[in-house]
């Protein structure tokens, strides 16, 4: 049986911190070795499942996919966000990937995607989600980070950046 992946979230109720503190080096995964949407997020549910993050890997996978289907959330800065909202999930968390080279993210005519943020959403916790969303949206908005993410050399380097990406109250 996997390890629950304890993450310290000891922040106020809508929270400030860094991107880094939704995640771990161990839920980074610095090359991805899938190239289509549905690929990767089966890539990153597993190590969200094997850090003990989502109780049941088809569930989340499904739930992912399913809504990445109904609302693409490639971003034109070359992000995507996709996420699951599900009982059974403790915690807000995410799994970071990085593809080797962008990836269509979605149907054809979508933005390219290189780093995808799968998040992993209790189902009753909609303030940190949305808090977390918006520290995304933020992050897009930095060329330099997103440069650092893209050339990092490998997860705690990842990580290291996303310490950078601070969260300000919502």
């Amino acid at each position: 049986m996997p390890r629950m992946l304890s993450l310290d979230l000891t922040f106020d109720a809508v929270g400030t911190g860094t991107l880094a503190d939704y995640t771990d080096s161990s839920l980074i995964v610095p090359h991805l070795r899938e190239g289509d949407t549905a690929g990767v997020i089966n890539e990153l549910t597993q190590v969200l499942q094997r850090q003990g993050c989502v109780p049941d890997l088809l569930p989340f996978y499904h739930a992912a996919l399913n809504q990445e289907l109904l609302a693409n959330s490639a971003q034109e800065c070359g992000i995507a966000f996709p996420h699951a909202r599900l009982n059974g999930i403790k915690q807000l968390q995410f799994a970071l990937g990085r593809a080797p080279q962008p990836i269509i993210w979605g149907s054809k005519g979508s933005w390219p995607v290189q780093l995808i943020f799968l998040l992993a959403v209790p189902a009753t916790d909609a303030a940190h989600y949305l808090h977390l969303l918006a520290g995304l949206a933020r992050l897009g908005q930095h060329a330099e980070l997103l440069t650092e993410l893209r050339t990092a050399i490998n997860a705690d380097a990842i990580l290291a950046v996303l310490e950078k990406s601070t969260m300000s109250r919502g």
